[in-house]
């Protein structure tokens, strides 16, 4: 299985590289048993949940584990597994679980696909690594949901009964040639529309469904590392079996309960099954009976490893592990965002003026019902069905008024929005984050991998106080030709012994891996560690990794820690002197420097540091800075007694830290990313202000900035992280509006900086990759994790995952969630519109009209109903956003819904379709000098013609929110847009054509058709 290489992440390579010999233990046959494992699933559960490590001895320790689920520590499962016998004694086995003679099967390649009976029986028995999803709701419910209004109700059942008095006037009384027995049509006309209404809407939530279904998988995949057949495999969680042996790292969250075998310092966030906020150490299981009992070994799935590495022995996966068995939390509900809540109080406050028109419309309709009574010839049936008519022209008028349509369009905006940033390599995990982007203020973005390459090479160094090189062709800007030696001229200066230590320096003291898939060899970890490890390879004579690595004897590791800024390996050397390898920032370790290598060309002979000699590092650290150059200072210390804590046996890296011998410092050039200026200056157009928070020192920081364009301005501020965390609140509030660069920064400098920004009013966005990133991301109103060099604890924290880890992929957010917010704007404007011109066409010539009936039928209503609330939301939210759209201000939070530009066009053209249509309906007889009954049906007819022509042509005004006559700008990349509006003709058509009784419809002419039309389209200049 060929691991991904840009993966960073610390993998401590001596767990997995250097394979211990094996102890000799004493052969023990299991009883034949029906089970393949002697262990059940339950009894391993519930030992993690008990934490009882007297118990875990009970089943005999380590090696009860490995001979109980037929698994080796030091090799992990064997990739040809498949079917398994009987329990068999492997004690003695180069693998741990070989196949039966059920399927022979070759030696695998190594691939990252497992073939399909890979583990069959371990699966079986134990269970695999997936969690319940929880089901998807069907159609039949959704259409439920759907229509579960209880306005719908009300019109249903005022439908059945007009349906019924229907077919009573049908088949009960007699008629005539201009009379035909089609009362029946109304009533099924308005069923008819509420089943479409009603698929319409469920197909549209089944629709987002999906969406977020497939988009919430995306969030959940993730590959950790495990040991299998004595190598390193990066395999998917759901991959991961009970038997695996599983490295963990800083930043991992942990996918499967297990027992800790291996590791150092390595401390896990329990809060998610615990409740506890303080980390809880790890200490490794002895591998010795009767080990210690006073420990945790422990590890519960989906805990997050915030410190240290190490390697464990899955005992429970899926719904057998504490989080199986706990909560199923990553298949909960999203909730609503903040602007689904605003919209949905919108939405009902329009509803209650639309009940409130339908209330008073209903009351003074049927007053004048019940004072006509007294005058009326009409059969009971007849009055029966005018009150009917009445009754359900007012539901009718609810209908219409409730804008079903606003939360459906900000879903459909969110929901497009998420799977279009999808393909610019944003991965939404949080809705909210989608439509917040579109407020953002300010940036605070991390350097390496972000606004660089994260392809760090080593292009310069210095050693001792005499030798030093840079390598011209990377670093074609050196300062100072003559005094520099090529990379390969300096190394073959130095003495053997020079070289020795410092590839066993660099080899020994790095938790990156080697992988050599495909003929080839890669260093796998973090891109600084993987920078040196080639380093060594290409000019220090650095073998096989494991080889180099196997050789010494490892006390104890302090991983690097972001706070801390260096890494220490301590190792026991032949003669019995301790040896502490380190490597770190050199502002920090050059002051426990007290001797540094006097000839490093000729030996190890060692001289007292100098004041001079210090100045010397320090000029040369601000010359590598200056070239931005990420610094790296190597040092060690020998010691013939290590000190330990007073309690615990364990090393004492405090007292460690002091004496060292200086050996050198490298430089490394981690280039600029070609789109990272133009990205930070389209921002900066944006109304946006860039900032970068790094750990690099002051020089290199300002020289990264100034190279990609943050620092654009005398008064911009670079600070140190010291420096801002000595100033006050108050202090810290007055600098940093100018503040664009933090150097030197501990991760909670920057949680510290987005507070103080949020304290002022800015909406702010935040990338991070590591563990100690999590604060600053949770707090952020934005939070960009990284996809490729990011921690599992900082995915988690974030709301949207940088899948390619580039500053371009912020802007492209950017400009999603300023499209979100303008879709849901295009749609209010097209909805509100509606809204008030149909409700106010329908009361007042309702009220005008001496038979009490609607300019509009309820048919044609509930046809207008349906267009406004899903096919104009289905157009109107999937507008992508266009490049000016970032040429704007980002819009203040506390910015209304409905802006006093789009008031404007809501007055003004129901100002205009209110006019044409009542004009048409009380004087178009007159204007065109229709006399008949015929023309003045087919005057109806053209009414209702113009006034839906009228909602299609102002669909396009709602393209466009700003002062832009361009009604058609990027028409050609929303096909959506395109076929729901020929859709909406061609159903406008069918309907004028073949619509008949059912939308009261008689055959227009051309002219009839030419002035619905024209009027029509008038309506796009207002």
């Amino acid at each position: 299985m060929t691991p991904i290489s840009g993966a960073r992440r610390p993998y401590m390579s001596l767990f997995w590289s250097r394979i211990n010999p094996r102890s000799k233990r004493a052969t023990k046959q299991f009883t034949q048993s029906f089970s393949t494992f002697p262990l059940d699933p339950d009894t391993l559960g519930n030992l993690v949940l008990s934490k009882d490590v007297q118990e875990f001895h009970a089943i005999g320790g380590v090696t009860g584990l490995e001979e109980g689920l037929r698994t080796d520590v030091h090799s992990g499962l064997s990739l040809d597994e498949t079917y398994l016998g009987a329990p068999a004694n492997i004690a003695a086995s180069t693998i741990s679980t070989a196949p039966t003679e059920k399927t022979a099967i070759s030696e695998l390649p190594m691939s990252i696909n497992l073939h399909r009976d890979a583990f069959v029986d371990r699966r079986k028995f134990f269970g695999d690594n997936r969690l319940p999803i929880k089901p998807s709701p069907s159609f039949l419910s959704l259409m439920w949901a759907a229509y579960n209004d209880h306005v719908l109700f009300l019109l249903t059942g005022a439908a059945i009964i007009s349906l019924a008095l229907g077919l009573y006037q049908t088949f009960g009384t007699k008629h005539t040639p201009d009379n035909p027995p089609v009362e029946w049509v109304e009533g099924v006309a308005i069923l008819v529309a509420i089943v479409v209404i009603t698929l319409a809407g469920a197909a549209n939530d089944y629709q987002k469904e999906c969406k977020f279904r497939k988009l919430n998988r995306k969030q959940q995949d993730r590959n950790v590392w495990v040991l299998r057949s004595a190598r390193i495999h990066e395999v998917p969680i759901s991959d991961v079996v009970v038997g695996d042996i599983v490295h963990i790292s800083p930043g991992d969250i942990v996918p499967a309960d297990g027992v800790l075998i291996r590791g150092h310092q390595v401390k896990c966030d329990e809060s998610s099954a615990t409740g506890e906020s303080d980390p809880v150490d790890k200490t490794p299981i002895d591998t010795r009976p009767g080990g210690s009992r006073e420990i945790d070994p422990f590890i519960l799935s989906h805990t997050k490893i915030v410190e240290g590495v190490g390697a464990y022995l899955v005992l429970a996966t899926g719904t057998k592990s504490s989080y199986g068995r706990i909560l199923l939390s990553l298949d909960t509900d999203p909730g609503f965002t903040p602007l689904q809540v605003r919209l949905s109080n919108l939405a009902k406050n329009i509803a209650h003026f639309g009940a409130l028109a339908a209330l008073v419309l209903f009351v003074i309709l049927f007053i004048k019902f019940c004072v006509g009574l007294r005058n009326s010839t009409e059969s009971a049936s007849e009055k029966g069905q005018s009150f009917l008519n009445v009754f359900i022209l007012a539901l009718t008028v609810v209908v219409i008024a409730v804008p079903e349509g606003l939360p459906l369009a900000v879903t459909l905006a969110l929901s497009f929005a998420t799977t279009r940033m999808m393909r610019d390599h944003n991965l939404v995990r949080q809705l909210r984050a989608c439509e917040t982007m579109g407020q953002a203020t300010d940036i605070c973005s991390d350097k390496t991998g972000t606004l660089t390459q994260n392809q760090m090479t080593v292009v310069s160094g210095f050693f001792g106080v005499t030798s030093q090189f840079t390598d011209r062709v990377s670093s074609p800007d050196i300062l100072d030709e003559e005094s520099t030696l090529s990379v390969a001229k300096c190394m073959n200066h130095l003495s053997s012994q020079s070289r020795s230590l410092l590839r066993q320096s660099i080899a020994i003291n790095s938790t990156a891996i080697e992988s050599r898939y495909g003929g080839g060899r890669q260093f796998l970890g973090s891109q600084t560690e993987a920078a040196l490890l080639r380093f060594s390879q290409d000019y220090l004579e650095l073998g096989q990794l494991e080889f180099d690595r196997a050789s010494e004897e490892v006390v104890d590791v302090l991983p690097f820690d972001a706070s801390r800024k260096y890494m220490i390996t301590v190792v026991k050397m032949a003669n019995g002197v301790y040896r502490s390898y380190v490597k770190g920032a050199p502002e920090i370790l050059i002051e426990k420097c007290v001797a540094t290598i006097a000839q490093p060309m000729q030996g190890l002979s060692t001289a007292p540091i100098t004041e001079y000699g210090i100045e010397q590092i320090r000029q040369t650290i601000a010359q590598y800075a200056s070239r931005s150059l990420r610094t790296i200072a190597i040092c060690f210390r020998d010691v013939e007694e290590l000190p330990s804590r007073d309690e615990e046996e364990t090393v004492s890296f405090e007292d460690l830290m002091k004496e060292f011998t200086f050996l050198g410092i490298l430089g490394l050039r981690d280039p600029l990313r070609a789109d990272a200026w133009s990205a930070v200056d389209t921002s900066h157009k944006a109304g946006l202000t860039v900032r970068m928070v790094t750990g690099d020192n002051l020089l290199t920081a300002r020289a990264i900035a100034e190279e990609c364009g943050i620092i654009n301005s005398p008064d911009d501020l670079v600070m140190e992280g010291d420096k801002f965390r000595a100033l006050d609140e108050s202090q810290q509030k007055e600098l940093v509006p100018r503040l664009k660069v933090l150097a030197r920064s501990r991760p909670d400098d920057k949680r510290v900086l987005v507070q103080r920004l949020k304290d002022l009013g800015r909406v702010v966005a935040v990338t991070g990759d590591g563990t100690n990133d999590a604060p600053a991301l949770a707090v952020a109103d934005i939070g960009f994790s990284m996809g490729i060099s990011g921690t599992e604890i900082a995915r988690e924290a974030s709301s949207i995952v940088l899948m390619d880890d580039t500053f371009s992929s912020i802007v492209k957010a950017i400009m999603w969630g300023r499209a979100v917010s303008d879709a849901v704007k295009k749609f209010l404007q097209f909805q509100i519109t509606i809204t008030f011109t149909s409700v106010g066409l329908a009361f007042v010539s309702a009220v005008a009209n001496s038979s009490q009936e609607s300019v509009l039928t309820p048919v044609q209503l509930m046809w207008v109903n349906l267009f406004q609330d899903t096919l104009a939301a289905l157009a109107l939210a999937t507008d992508p956003p266009p490049r000016r759209i970032l040429d704007r201000k980002p819009e203040p939070t506390s910015t209304p819904l409905i802006t006093p530009t789009m008031w404007k066009m809501i007055i003004g053209q129901s100002v205009y379709q209110m006019v044409v249509t009542l004009v048409l309906y009380f004087a178009g007889s007159s204007i065109f000098s229709y006399h008949g009954a015929f023309q003045t049906s087919q005057l109806q007819t053209a009414v209702f013609n113009t006034y839906v022509w009228m909602q299609i042509f102002n669909m396009y005004n709602n393209r466009q929110i700003e002062r832009s006559f361009n009604l058609i700008e990027g028409i050609h990349h929303n096909w959506l847009f395109i076929a729901i509006t020929c859709i909406m003709m061609g159903a406008q058509i069918l309907i004028m054509f073949v619509g008949g009784r059912a939308f009261s419809i008689t055959k227009l002419t051309g002219d009839q058709w030419a002035y619905s039309i024209i009027l029509g389209a008038i309506s796009i200049p207002q």
